[in-house]
Protein backbone atom coordinates (compact mmCIF):
# COMPACT_ATOMS: atom_id res chain seq x y z
CA UNK A 1 0.00 0.00 0.00
CA UNK A 2 1.27 3.44 -0.86
CA UNK A 3 1.99 5.55 2.18
CA UNK A 4 -0.29 8.61 2.41
CA UNK A 5 1.53 10.27 5.29
CA UNK A 6 3.36 13.41 4.25
CA UNK A 7 6.23 12.80 6.65
CA UNK A 8 8.57 10.43 4.76
CA UNK A 9 10.20 9.30 8.03
CA UNK A 10 6.89 7.83 9.18
CA UNK A 11 6.92 5.37 6.26
CA UNK A 12 10.36 3.87 6.84
CA UNK A 13 8.83 0.60 7.96
CA UNK A 14 7.45 0.16 4.43
CA UNK A 15 10.89 0.32 2.85
CA UNK A 16 12.97 -2.83 2.39
CA UNK A 17 15.91 -2.83 4.81
CA UNK A 18 19.38 -3.89 3.61
CA UNK A 19 20.36 -7.34 4.80
CA UNK A 20 22.78 -7.23 7.70
CA UNK A 21 26.02 -9.12 7.03
CA UNK A 22 27.02 -11.98 9.29
CA UNK A 23 29.71 -11.42 11.90
CA UNK A 24 32.09 -13.99 10.47
CA UNK A 25 31.76 -12.58 6.97
CA UNK A 26 34.22 -9.86 8.00
CA UNK A 27 36.83 -12.44 8.98
CA UNK A 28 37.32 -13.24 5.29
CA UNK A 29 38.55 -9.68 4.73
CA UNK A 30 42.34 -9.87 4.23
CA UNK A 31 43.22 -6.86 6.47
CA UNK A 32 41.10 -8.30 9.28
CA UNK A 33 42.81 -11.68 8.91
CA UNK A 34 46.14 -9.90 9.22
CA UNK A 35 44.89 -8.12 12.37
CA UNK A 36 43.81 -11.43 13.88
CA UNK A 37 47.23 -12.97 13.19
CA UNK A 38 48.68 -10.03 15.10
CA UNK A 39 46.29 -10.81 17.95
CA UNK A 40 47.53 -14.40 17.93
CA UNK A 41 51.10 -13.09 18.25
CA UNK A 42 50.07 -11.03 21.27
CA UNK A 43 48.42 -14.08 22.86
CA UNK A 44 51.68 -15.99 22.38
CA UNK A 45 53.53 -13.07 23.98
CA UNK A 46 51.23 -13.22 27.02
CA UNK A 47 51.57 -17.00 27.20
CA UNK A 48 55.38 -16.98 27.07
CA UNK A 49 55.54 -14.08 29.53
CA UNK A 50 53.50 -16.06 32.07
CA UNK A 51 55.85 -19.00 31.58
CA UNK A 52 58.84 -16.70 32.07
CA UNK A 53 60.21 -17.30 28.55
CA UNK A 54 60.73 -13.59 27.93
CA UNK A 55 62.86 -13.90 24.81
CA UNK A 56 60.03 -15.73 23.04
CA UNK A 57 57.56 -13.16 24.37
CA UNK A 58 59.64 -10.34 22.85
CA UNK A 59 59.67 -12.05 19.45
CA UNK A 60 55.90 -12.44 19.56
CA UNK A 61 55.43 -8.80 20.63
CA UNK A 62 57.42 -7.34 17.76
CA UNK A 63 55.66 -9.57 15.22
CA UNK A 64 52.35 -8.31 16.59
CA UNK A 65 53.50 -4.82 15.57
CA UNK A 66 54.51 -6.05 12.13
CA UNK A 67 51.09 -7.57 11.48
CA UNK A 68 49.39 -4.47 12.89
CA UNK A 69 51.20 -2.34 10.34
CA UNK A 70 50.56 -4.96 7.67
CA UNK A 71 46.77 -4.80 7.94
CA UNK A 72 46.84 -1.11 7.11
CA UNK A 73 49.09 -1.66 4.11
CA UNK A 74 46.79 -4.36 2.77
CA UNK A 75 43.66 -2.28 3.38
CA UNK A 76 45.05 0.73 1.51
CA UNK A 77 45.84 -1.41 -1.54
CA UNK A 78 42.56 -3.30 -1.68
CA UNK A 79 39.77 -2.17 -3.96
CA UNK A 80 36.08 -2.66 -3.46
CA UNK A 81 36.05 -2.50 0.34
CA UNK A 82 32.76 -1.04 1.60
CA UNK A 83 32.24 1.51 4.34
CA UNK A 84 31.18 -1.32 6.64
CA UNK A 85 34.42 -3.16 5.88
CA UNK A 86 36.48 -0.11 6.78
CA UNK A 87 34.46 0.64 9.93
CA UNK A 88 34.62 -2.96 11.14
CA UNK A 89 38.35 -3.15 10.45
CA UNK A 90 38.96 0.09 12.33
CA UNK A 91 37.09 -1.12 15.41
CA UNK A 92 38.78 -4.52 15.29
CA UNK A 93 42.20 -2.94 15.02
CA UNK A 94 41.50 -0.68 17.99
CA UNK A 95 40.38 -3.54 20.23
CA UNK A 96 43.40 -5.64 19.29
CA UNK A 97 45.70 -2.70 20.03
CA UNK A 98 44.55 -2.75 23.66
CA UNK A 99 45.65 -6.38 23.94
CA UNK A 100 48.88 -5.99 21.97
CA UNK A 101 50.16 -2.72 23.40
CA UNK A 102 48.44 -2.54 26.77
CA UNK A 103 47.76 -6.01 28.14
CA UNK A 104 50.76 -7.88 26.68
CA UNK A 105 53.47 -5.50 27.98
CA UNK A 106 51.62 -5.29 31.32
CA UNK A 107 51.67 -9.09 31.67
CA UNK A 108 55.39 -9.11 30.84
CA UNK A 109 56.02 -6.59 33.62
CA UNK A 110 53.81 -8.44 36.10
CA UNK A 111 55.45 -11.77 35.33
CA UNK A 112 58.97 -10.37 35.49
CA UNK A 113 58.06 -8.87 38.86
CA UNK A 114 57.02 -12.37 40.00
CA UNK A 115 53.39 -11.22 40.25
CA UNK A 116 54.09 -9.12 43.33
CA UNK A 117 51.30 -6.67 44.28
CA UNK A 118 53.67 -3.70 43.99
CA UNK A 119 53.57 -4.13 40.21
CA UNK A 120 49.79 -3.86 39.97
CA UNK A 121 49.68 -0.03 39.94
CA UNK A 122 52.00 0.05 36.91
CA UNK A 123 49.95 -2.65 35.22
CA UNK A 124 46.79 -0.60 35.79
CA UNK A 125 48.35 2.59 34.42
CA UNK A 126 49.67 0.80 31.32
CA UNK A 127 46.32 -0.71 30.40
CA UNK A 128 44.34 2.39 31.43
CA UNK A 129 46.63 4.64 29.39
CA UNK A 130 46.20 2.45 26.31
CA UNK A 131 42.40 2.50 26.55
CA UNK A 132 42.25 6.25 27.24
CA UNK A 133 44.73 6.93 24.41
CA UNK A 134 42.68 4.92 21.91
CA UNK A 135 39.39 6.46 23.05
CA UNK A 136 40.85 9.92 22.52
CA UNK A 137 42.12 8.99 19.06
CA UNK A 138 38.78 7.47 18.01
CA UNK A 139 37.08 10.69 19.12
CA UNK A 140 39.44 13.32 17.67
CA UNK A 141 41.61 11.49 15.13
CA UNK A 142 44.97 12.81 14.01
CA UNK A 143 46.08 16.26 15.12
CA UNK A 144 46.23 18.47 12.06
CA UNK A 145 45.48 15.43 9.95
CA UNK A 146 49.04 14.08 10.15
CA UNK A 147 50.20 13.63 13.76
CA UNK A 148 49.09 11.71 16.81
CA UNK A 149 48.45 13.38 20.13
CA UNK A 150 50.44 11.33 22.61
CA UNK A 151 52.78 8.45 21.84
CA UNK A 152 51.06 6.01 19.46
CA UNK A 153 50.58 2.62 21.10
CA UNK A 154 52.57 0.58 18.61
CA UNK A 155 55.66 2.35 19.94
CA UNK A 156 55.04 0.67 23.31
CA UNK A 157 56.11 -2.73 22.03
CA UNK A 158 58.84 -1.32 19.79
CA UNK A 159 60.41 0.35 22.83
CA UNK A 160 59.70 -2.54 25.19
CA UNK A 161 61.52 -5.17 23.14
CA UNK A 162 64.52 -2.82 22.89
CA UNK A 163 64.64 -2.17 26.63
CA UNK A 164 64.50 -5.91 27.29
CA UNK A 165 67.73 -6.38 25.34
CA UNK A 166 69.57 -5.09 28.42
CA UNK A 167 67.95 -7.50 30.90
CA UNK A 168 71.01 -9.77 30.96
CA UNK A 169 73.24 -6.91 32.12
CA UNK A 170 71.35 -6.44 35.41
CA UNK A 171 70.14 -8.55 38.26
CA UNK A 172 66.47 -9.54 38.17
CA UNK A 173 65.70 -7.10 40.99
CA UNK A 174 67.49 -4.18 39.36
CA UNK A 175 66.00 -4.77 35.93
CA UNK A 176 62.50 -5.15 37.37
CA UNK A 177 62.88 -1.59 38.69
CA UNK A 178 64.11 -0.40 35.29
CA UNK A 179 61.18 -2.13 33.60
CA UNK A 180 58.74 -0.65 36.11
CA UNK A 181 59.98 2.88 35.54
CA UNK A 182 60.10 2.38 31.76
CA UNK A 183 56.52 1.09 31.76
CA UNK A 184 55.25 4.10 33.70
CA UNK A 185 57.19 6.42 31.40
CA UNK A 186 55.69 4.85 28.27
CA UNK A 187 52.18 5.02 29.75
CA UNK A 188 52.70 8.70 30.60
CA UNK A 189 53.82 9.42 27.02
CA UNK A 190 50.74 7.62 25.66
CA UNK A 191 48.43 10.13 27.33
CA UNK A 192 50.67 13.18 27.02
CA UNK A 193 50.11 16.14 24.71
CA UNK A 194 53.23 15.51 22.64
CA UNK A 195 52.71 15.30 18.87
CA UNK A 196 54.19 12.27 17.16
CA UNK A 197 54.15 11.46 13.43
CA UNK A 198 52.13 8.61 11.95
CA UNK A 199 54.88 6.11 11.17
CA UNK A 200 52.96 3.16 9.73
CA UNK A 201 51.95 4.81 6.46
CA UNK A 202 55.48 5.69 5.32
CA UNK A 203 57.18 3.07 3.08
CA UNK A 204 60.59 3.93 4.55
CA UNK A 205 59.30 3.35 8.08
CA UNK A 206 57.77 0.05 6.98
CA UNK A 207 61.18 -1.04 5.67
CA UNK A 208 62.83 0.04 8.94
CA UNK A 209 60.25 -1.89 10.98
CA UNK A 210 60.80 -4.98 8.82
CA UNK A 211 64.55 -4.76 9.40
CA UNK A 212 64.00 -4.15 13.12
CA UNK A 213 61.56 -7.06 13.39
CA UNK A 214 63.96 -9.47 11.71
CA UNK A 215 66.85 -8.16 13.81
CA UNK A 216 64.94 -8.52 17.07
CA UNK A 217 63.79 -11.99 16.03
CA UNK A 218 67.36 -13.00 15.29
CA UNK A 219 68.77 -11.64 18.55
CA UNK A 220 66.14 -13.14 20.83
CA UNK A 221 66.05 -16.33 18.79
CA UNK A 222 69.80 -16.71 19.36
CA UNK A 223 69.28 -16.09 23.08
CA UNK A 224 66.69 -18.89 23.15
CA UNK A 225 69.22 -21.41 21.79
Amino acid sequence: MKCRIKDPHACRHDRPQPKQPTILSFVKDAPNLCSLVGLACSIFAIYFAILGVYHAAMIAMIWAVAFDWGDGLIARRMKGRTGNDRAFGGHLDTLIDVVSYGVAPAVVLLSYGEFKPIFLPAVFFMIAASTVRLSFFKTFGLSGGSKYTGLALDNNSIIYVFVFLFADFFSVGAFSVILYISSLGIAALNVSQIKTPKLSGNPINVFILAFYTLGITGIYGWKLL
